[in-house]
């Protein structure tokens, strides 16, 4: 991931021996021309950009796992929240998303103006392809439109803004913002002028919450590691009164804040208890103690005051009337994990988002549906249907789904004994082989999802599982250096190791099989180009053997076809993945910046041309299109989400 710091030498090309010869962090990468190519071939040619355009259609998975206070349902019955660094407003009676695009990496909190159409969403500090960085802020921007009305702390911000929030009597006037460096700097602005208005060291330790009280313009809570704060605005200075919890339990953590209709702050802490603090003072004025079985997550009061509080542990959602006596509980499924956060949605409906990525529509007293779900872990495993609208990822969370691509859920979902890294169909559709971390790659059933083989190979990632065309062989490449190459019979249910491809010097990344299932090619760590027979894994060192082979994929990221996609100065790790459309018209490419690019395919010209796409935060993993060209779907690796868009 280093930028070298030598200029990368130019490409040449030996047009003698018919050969381009390109430099990566000062390795000599040598690819083979077609002969039919060879002729006509330049260097120089100017390559077009590509016809066709992506357009984000839908964000798979929601950011849970280690963010609070992000879901809200707004007027136009959209929910809101956020993954990667899309801010995603979801329609779920009309099954629709669109996109608020305006973050360049992770957005990491949210904020609903009192007017319901101006939203706040901070972010964190991330890195640019140049190596700048690109500065923690806050962006504001209308619900409606999409656009962009205010840029915030640009410069001012140190780490990420990881809490933000309007101010609510005031007609929400003012913006508060913590920031994740070391002294949490809460911060208070005038939004609409840009212009901050006071400033000060908020805790040594994270802080969880801050929020604006709503009768009172000029107080402001903050909770977090062992603490509650009440601060109040003067002019340009911030004052604090501790929250004091006297014979009470003093938590580890005051995980969350919410006020009653009568002004009274309600916490939530890792101890399970709630705690109510009068309007106004810095005291516990009721206690419901043991609430719930470990930390509360999440507490919200409904429009009728009555509350609900979600818990981690326990992972239940309970209803509380006006004097905090429980009136009803649910638990939400081991699957989904705890709660993180809670929202209402119409009348008697509630939105839950949980700690393992996923959003679930509930009532009282046990209607529990799940409307978004996505992994938890790192996402590299992808692979398409060769004939249905269908995708299966695989993550380190152990995880593997099988999506639709048109109701955007999983069919189904499995837990594998090992963090999964890569996935691959057979081309009947029949079966998909999962290789994961450990160097054990396992054989599922597409329709039962049943275990239908499992073996071993090393002990290092399967980078890589991937059948040949006419389904009869699987290689599995893995980062011990080695291919694994094994006949497959039975359609797609017997297995027996055939070859072993021996020879290259570091980690296998990518490879392809070509048209007639005869040969593979192989990229590995340190960009080496290796050509093999798959009847037996032998090494085919005779170019006049390989260069005119037609490739079934072109998945190789070091290629002839290929490797217009490096850009200058590229460091061989800054590209994670590549694909080509199945009518061979475009190349789509993952790397790792957040970014996907669409090229035209062949892409054989140094640094071509291509439209990007943000959306993910770094890094892109694994990039493939549909079985019908209509659409790419790109995985992130930290930010564990999936994109899907439409080839437009």
């Amino acid at each position: 991931m280093k930028r070298s710091s030598s200029k990368s030498k130019e490409c040449t090309l030996n047009a003698e021996d018919g050969y381009v010869r390109m430099f990566l962090r000062g390795r000599p990468v040598t690819m083979h021309i077609p002969d039919q190519q060879r002729e006509s071939y330049s260097i120089d040619q100017k390559v077009a950009l590509p016809d066709h355009k992506l357009k984000l259609q839908w964000v798979y998975g929601y950011r849970g796992r280690d963010c609070r206070s992000n879901l809200y349902l707004l007027p136009t019955g959209e929910i809101v929240y956020f993954n990667a660094s899309v801010v995603v407003l979801y329609n779920t009676e009309e099954q629709q998303q669109r996109h608020y695009l305006g973050h360049n990496d992770d957005v990491k909190c949210l904020s609903v103006h009192p007017d319901m159409v101006t939203i706040a969403t901070g972010q964190v500090a991330g890195n640019s392809k140049d190596g700048k960085l690109l500065a923690p802020h806050v962006r504001v921007w209308d619900s409606v439109s999409l656009n962009t009305l205010h840029v915030l702390g640009m410069g001012v911000f140190d780490r990420a803004v990881t809490c933000v929030a309007f101010s609510k009597s005031n007609g929400g006037t003012f913006l508060c913002a913590v920031d994740d460096a070391n002294d949490h700097i809460l911060s208070v602005w005038n939004w609409q002028k840009e212009k901050q208005l006071a400033d000060v060291k908020c805790s040594n330790d994270s802080v969880l919450a801050a929020v604006f009280h709503p009768m009172d313009t000029n107080l402001i809570v903050t909770c977090g590691k062992s603490h509650i704060n009440f601060w109040t605005m003067e002019g340009n200075t911030l004052t604090k009164r501790q929250g004091l919890f006297e014979k009470h339990e003093k938590p580890k953590y005051v995980l969350c804040v919410a006020f009653a209709e009568n002004g009274d702050a309600i916490t939530g802490d890792s101890s399970g208890n709630i705690y109510i603090w009068a309007k106004g003072g810095n005291r516990i004025s009721q206690v419901v103690s043991g609430a719930h079985e470990g930390g509360i997550f999440s507490v919200c009061v409904l429009k009728d005051g009555t509350m609900v509080s979600g818990g981690g542990k326990d992972r239940k959602v309970v209803l509380w009337d006006h004097d905090y006596r429980k009136q009803s509980e649910m638990e939400v499924g081991d699957s989904f994990g705890p709660v993180r956060a809670l929202a209402e949605g119409k009348p008697g409906e509630l939105f839950i988002g949980t700690t393992k990525n996923a959003i679930i529509r509930a009532a009282f007293p046990d209607t529990l549906t799940p409307i978004v779900q996505g992994h938890t872990d790192e996402l590299w495993g992808l692979d398409i249907h060769p004939s249905m609208e269908q995708f299966v990822t695989c993550s380190q969370d152990k995880q593997v789904h099988l999506w639709d691509t048109n109701s955007h859920q999983p069919l189904w979902s499995k837990t594998i004994e090992d963090p999964g890294r890569s996935a691959g169909f057979h081309p009947s559709g029949a079966v998909l082989a999962v290789g994961t971390m450990t160097g054990r790659w396992l054989v599922l059933d597409t329709d039962t999802r049943d275990l239908v083989s499992m073996h071993t190979d090393g002990n290092e990632i399967i980078s890589n599982v991937k059948y040949s065309p006419d389904g009869n062989f699987l290689a599995v490449a893995s980062h011990d250096n080695f291919v694994y190459i094994y006949a497959v019979t039975e359609n797609g249910r017997k297995y027996s190791r055939v070859g072993k491809c021996t020879g290259h010097s570091s980690f296998v990344t990518h490879l392809d099989w070509s048209k007639d299932s005869k040969y593979l090619v192989t990229n590995s760590g340190d960009y080496e180009i290796l050509f093999w027979e798959a009847s037996n894994g032998k090494h085919v060192t005779n170019m006049d053997t390989v260069r005119n082979l037609d490739w079934a994929t072109s998945t190789c990221t070091l290629a002839f076809n290929t490797f217009g996609i490096w850009p200058d100065g590229a460091d061989g790790t800054d590209i994670n993945a590549v694909c080509r459309s199945h009518d061979g018209s475009l190349l789509a490419s993952a790397d790792d910046f957040g970014k996907v690019h669409l090229f035209s395919f062949p892409c054989s010209q140094p640094r071509a041309p291509s439209h990007e796409y943000g959306g993910h935060s770094s890094h892109v993993t694994n990039v493939a299109f549909l079985h019908d060209n209509s659409h790419l779907i790109s995985t992130g690796g930290k930010d564990t989400s999936i994109l899907q868009w439409v080839v437009a």
